[in-house]
């Protein structure tokens, strides 16, 4: 990675104007997304740049259509942020803005859609079915190996996600996810170790294996849990971790994803990696996973932020 110097110069900061940090939302993850913008907007201010923030409600096209800035920085997660509605609005508003379009938005927050996508191109990910209320949940649970994870397909941070080991487990996984979302998947638990690759630009940033004491990476594991490691190097061989990124950076271009992001993997015993999700709002907070990979390859968090915005030049 090239290594940005820490502090941009008067021009560069001129270059890019008056930008918007959007963060909250109304998604479930709104207190993640307070978080993601109030680090991503220091970080601006602290490079000298006019950026603002704005809390996102209910009425974000009145706030935005009424607000004066010439870019944002979408610290959003989750629906209405990281969909492609948000995107969609500021293109209407004929705003730049950070990270992929419309399209690849709406698609990367669609989990079985995504899958879909990445079955089609023979890039591997675990099997899944979508649940219903009058799914066979004894034929799903064989097919599925006797192990799986139920997710709502639409959120993000862990919501709504069980891992499951009978089918009276997987019924009553559907009933809590469907709480979340209408849509809801079971998916093939893959036994092994857990990794996410950073995206930034046309580069997969160093690997990170998450290693946690509970049952599998949850809400409370990414946010509460003070065990929960970070493993930077990844404990990979460098030709696996090659191979990881490759595959990781395939992914996230077949979705039509752009400027940055994050890939989600499982590793089986046998060696082989598993595609879950891919992340188009990633959390942003120094804590935070993308601003971790990057820290690795000698890019600070101020310099990272810069770097994603000046994409939108």
């Amino acid at each position: 990675m090239n290594k940005m110097k820490d502090k941009i110069t008067l021009a560069e900061s001129k270059a890019l104007g008056k930008v918007a940090v959007l963060m909250g939302g109304t998604s479930a993850e709104r207190p993640v997304s307070l978080n993601s913008g109030a680090a991503v907007l220091k970080a601006l201010l602290d490079q000298g740049i006019d950026a603002f923030g704005i809390d996102v409600g209910d009425d974000a096209a009145q706030q935005l259509s009424h607000a004066e800035f010439d870019r944002a920085f979408i610290a959003l997660h989750g629906r209405g942020g990281e969909d492609g509605t948000m995107q969609g609005l500021l293109e209407l508003l004929n705003k730049p803005y950070t990270g992929s379009g419309v399209l690849a938005s709406a698609l990367g927050m669609d989990k079985w859609r995504t899958k879909l996508v990445w079955d089609a191109c023979q890039v591997p990910t675990p099997k899944a079915f979508v649940l219903e209320e009058s799914s066979d949940w004894d034929a799903i649970m064989q097919a599925l190996g006797g192990l799986a994870m139920v997710k709502p397909a639409r959120e993000g941070s862990s919501i709504g996600m069980r891992k499951v080991h009978t089918s009276e487990g997987l019924a009553e996984s559907y009933a809590f996810a469907s709480q979340h979302d209408d849509l809801v998947i079971a998916e093939q638990y893959i036994e092994g170790k857990e990794f996410t690759v950073a995206i930034l630009g046309d580069e997969a940033l160093p690997a990170i294996q998450l290693v946690t004491t509970h049952d599998f990476y949850d809400f409370d594991a990414k946010y509460k849990a003070n065990d929960t490691q970070y493993l930077l190097p990844c404990g990979l061989p460098d030709y696996a971790e090659a191979e990881l990124q490759k595959m990781s950076l395939k992914a996230f271009k077949l979705v039509g994803c752009h400027g940055w992001g994050r890939v989600d993997a499982m590793q089986d015993s046998e060696g082989n990696f598993w595609l879950l999700e891919v992340n188009t709002s990633p959390g942003m907070t120094d804590h935070s996973l993308v601003p971790m990979a990057a820290q690795a390859g000698d890019l600070s968090f101020s310099a990272l932020v810069v770097r994603i915005l000046q994409q939108t030049l």
